[in-house]
């Protein structure tokens, strides 16, 4: 068999949904093998060339995404019956524990809180509130809606799994109250200023102001400048 078609592909694109996988999972598999598919280009699809791929990519990402991109190819090899092609991904030692300079501490996080009261930035100032005193995931905090604010519950769905997120009364009424004074009445209380929750986007500040953390002046970090008052007492959940 020499390469794989683009027809080989529709067929796997179709395969992929109706297994039910996510929109973005089927669209990184499907980049995944369009890049393999370039390089194959003149080859023939076997083990060999498939090893060949491996250490190319080796020499040039990082091991998390090397692996990524094998258990793409896998998949599409066992979706197309071609075991002899599947390889192994790389072992990977895991970290267990978390890095103590990475850990975040009260004074840090009260240090973080302060920079975004200095720049105004309201928004960035509450969403360090809700990540910091519920333990939600950056990119979870879309649901912390008006109508979870009212149930103190949040609910979170990712791979047809539920996992319920409490939100702290204190937390709920300072978020209502914010929600109110931005005519916010139902769904995500962060949203932009078109109206549409904060996406991947919006939300990569928030990974970088936690990062910049370990720097000597906070006072330099670029904010997206913000109207309003902020709540004078942080939260925070050891």
């Amino acid at each position: 068999m020499t390469g794989i078609t683009d027809k080989d592909l529709q067929h796997f694109k179709k395969h992929l949904l109706y297994e039910e996988k996510s929109r973005a999972t089927v669209e990184k598999y499907l980049r995944d093998l369009r890049c393999f598919q370039k390089w194959l280009k003149g080859k023939i699809l076997n083990k060999e060339n498939v090893l060949a791929y491996k250490t190319k990519i080796m020499s040039t990402r990082k091991p998390t995404t090397v692996n990524s991109v094998l258990s793409s190819l896998n998949s599409y090899f066992a979706f197309a019956e071609r075991y002899e092609c599947r390889v192994k991904t790389l072992k990977i030692q895991k970290q267990i524990f978390a890095s103590v300079s990475k850990e975040l501490t009260k004074t840090e996080y009260e240090r973080l809180l302060s920079a975004a009261l200095s720049s105004k930035n309201r928004r960035l100032y509450l969403l360090m509130q809700t990540i910091c005193s519920t333990g939600i995931r950056v990119s979870e905090v879309q649901k912390s809606t008006v109508e979870a604010l009212h149930r103190e519950v949040a609910e979170i769905r990712c791979k047809g799994k539920i996992r319920q997120v409490f939100l702290p009364k204190k937390l709920c009424r300072i978020l209502l109250k914010y929600a109110k004074k931005q005519k916010i009445t139902s769904g995500p209380v962060f949203v932009k200023r078109t109206g549409k929750p904060l996406d991947r986007g919006n939300l990569k500040i928030l990974s970088t102001f936690f990062d910049f953390v370990s720097e000597a002046d906070l006072a330099t970090f670029d904010f997206e400048a913000a109207s309003g008052t902020v709540p004078s007492e942080p939260l925070y959940r050891p």
